[in-house]
């Protein structure tokens, strides 16, 4: 699904322009217009998944890491990104974590760790999260996606960086918090299923596969199957979680999120569901690129209710 061939060149090159504007025409960037703290900078650790490499050997994931002012040890919040719909957008991907969802986590204290997945960026490798659905003229659905795959294999990328952050002196690693966005939502909600060490919660961003906002505005390919995947999930997850999806997303449409966020609250009620308002100006989608003003409170509420905050 085309997630970060929308989302993430253009916040790229969003900010490159501002960056620039701000060396050459005295304008600030946006971070420094809103009244925010800079990004924190990145550092880059090589985080072990077995059985991701060629023949079944380790992948080193290209991980982000960010951590607060201070010397901890912090929280920490792993976050896995989105889709790309092509293998060079996938390859090309340069940044894993939105910087605006990043700033904010960072201002709470907790440190962020983002991997980047088999066949993204700097990670490389084969791409491991083909859907099985294809589209058609007049945006019709061939074949049938397998979101529970999808999710099984992107969730494994999350759980080697859960694993990678509780052996770090400057985690708190009884304090973890997942956090996804798109197919990585998904797969976030699937990691949580198993009740992974260490975490307390989980974030779903937009959660789910197999959309097409260009072709199928709203309208996703077999989302009953993204529902029983959901509803398998919420028999077996014991951590809260919190689900953002705003009502003009593009992807899934205003609807059917509701309906997968039902099917899981079945078997764990803890979930909670925020139907954000419209995203002004963008595809719903875009919430956590661009929309910290729709999804700040309830995360600063959830985190209360945590403790974590």
């Amino acid at each position: 699904m085309p997630v970060l061939r929308r989302l993430l060149p253009r916040r790229l090159r969003a900010d490159a322009a501002s960056i620039v504007l701000a060396l050459v025409g005295g304008v600030a960037p946006a971070w420094a217009q809103a009244g925010t703290a800079a990004p924190p900078e990145a550092q880059i650790a090589k985080v072990p998944m077995k059985g991701a490499g060629t023949f079944g050997s380790t992948l080193e994931l290209h991980t982000e890491v960010f951590k607060p002012a201070g010397d901890g040890p912090f929280p920490v919040l792993v976050y896995a990104h989105g889709r790309s719909g092509t293998q060079q957008e996938r390859s090309a991907m340069t940044e894993v974590v939105p910087r605006q969802f990043l700033n904010y986590w960072t201002e709470q204290g907790f440190a962020v760790v983002a991997p980047a997945r088999p066949g993204y960026g700097k990670t490389g490798g084969s791409d491991r999260e083909v859907p099985g659905h294809r589209w058609g003229p007049g945006g019709a659905c061939l074949g049938a996606p397998d979101p529970a795959r999808v999710a099984t294999v992107a969730a494994a990328a999350t759980q080697a960086a859960v694993t990678w952050a509780r052996e770090q002196p400057w985690a708190v690693r009884s304090k973890i918090v997942l956090a996804g966005n798109s197919v990585g939502g998904l797969a976030t909600a699937a990691l949580a299923a198993t009740d992974p060490e260490g975490v307390v919660a989980y974030i779903n961003f937009a959660g789910g596969v197999a959309g097409n906002p260009d072709q199928s505005p709203g309208k996703s390919c077999a989302p009953e199957l993204v529902r029983d995947a959901f509803s398998r999930y919420g028999k077996t997850t014991r951590v809260p979680g919190l689900w953002l999806y705003a009502e003009n997303d593009r992807f899934w449409g205003a609807d059917v999120p509701k309906q997968w966020h039902a099917a899981f609250a079945e078997g764990s009620p803890g979930a909670v569901f925020v139907a954000t308002p419209p995203v002004p100006n963008a595809d719903g989608h875009e919430l956590i690129f661009v929309g910290r003003d729709l999804w700040s409170a309830a995360v600063d509420r959830f985190l209360k209710d945590m403790g974590l905050r």
